[in-house]
């Protein structure tokens, strides 16, 4: 997924404008949208987070109608929306170089323990494990054979973080050392035996629960997406268009499907129910052909690959 200072930037890299929002459009077009525009923009410059009310006031709006607004246009509250986009400026001074209290200050985190709290919910790991690639992180991981190839599962202490379909083993540890290149990877199969049992059940048979904790690393707009797909039940399918829809967001569909293609917990954030306006598959981490035979399991029980 890719963020852009102005609207215009986007446009430059090829983004076609929100049909909803209608960035640039005169206020009058969309009172509401204007407001939202105004308030996502202060809280785009602030240096410090300010107070719900005092927000309103500078966008002419109650407290309760600008919280309406975040929540059924964004699906976030301002206070998540401001606190994403600390997340994601404290993620970029990593990304550049910078010290860990340097990129905590300049993004906007008042002490330490803010910044290590916040990382631990959208970056997936400490902002010194996120600056060095993921460096000091410990992921065990396992593999086992499915109706659909070779299955791997990867957690971390907080939940499952991973899970890659392939045809053979080294394939699959490969996928996984290429998503975290630099954390410490402990091959466990005897350690995951329940886990790998619990996941490779839910894959072959979507409809069985799986009630096992997640740590799924991405931005406050990528998690809604996933959530989302968790959301379309086994044997459905929807366009990119109709999630955008679904998630209040119809002109978004590009931005959907980049969340769509980040997901790397295959089956279990189902991203291949989502399929291209015409109906075709479209593409998929783990093969076209995958993606088919798993639809088609979900429908009518024909799921070699």
């Amino acid at each position: 997924m890719a963020f852009f200072d102005t609207p215009a930037d986007a446009e430059a890299a090829g983004f076609r404008p929100c049909k909803r929002c209608r960035p640039g459009a005169p206020a009058a077009a969309d009172p509401d949208a204007a407001a939202l525009d105004a308030a996502c923009r202060i809280l785009d410059a602030a240096e410090e987070e300010p107070a719900l009310g005092e927000l309103a006031g500078r966008v002419g709006l109650t407290p309760a109608r600008l919280r309406r607004l975040f929540q059924d246009r964004l699906g976030v509250t301002p206070k998540g929306y401001a606190k994403a986009l600390k997340a994601r400026r404290l993620a970029r001074g990593l990304k550049r170089g910078a010290t860990v209290t340097e990129a905590l200050y300049d993004a906007g985190y008042g002490a330490p323990s803010r910044a290590y709290e916040a990382a631990g919910e959208r970056l997936g790991m400490t902002p010194s494990a996120y600056a060095r690639g993921g460096q000091g992180e410990t992921i065990r991981y396992a593999t086992a054979p499915c109706a659909f190839g070779c299955l791997l599962v990867a957690t971390t202490a907080r939940g499952l973080c991973a899970v890659e379909l392939g045809a053979e083993d080294a394939e699959v540890a490969a996928q996984l050392r290429a998503h975290f290149p630099k954390a410490a990877l402990e091959e466990d199969s005897a350690g995951l035996a329940a886990v790998v049992r619990a996941v490779a059940a839910h894959v072959e048979a979507p409809r069985t629960a799986l009630d096992l904790p997640l740590d799924i690393r991405g931005t406050a707009f990528q998690e809604q997406v996933w959530t989302e797909l968790k959301r379309i039940p086994p044997g459905e399918t929807v366009s990119y268009a109709e999630l955008a829809r679904r998630l209040g967001q119809p002109g978004a569909a590009r931005a959907v499907a980049g969340a769509v293609a980040a997901n790397r917990l295959a089956v279990v954030v189902p991203c291949h129910r989502v399929v291209r306006g015409d109906g075709g598959l479209s593409g998929y981490r783990w093969g076209t052909a995958r993606k088919r035979a798993l639809l088609a399991a979900e429908t009518d029980g024909e799921g070699d690959v």
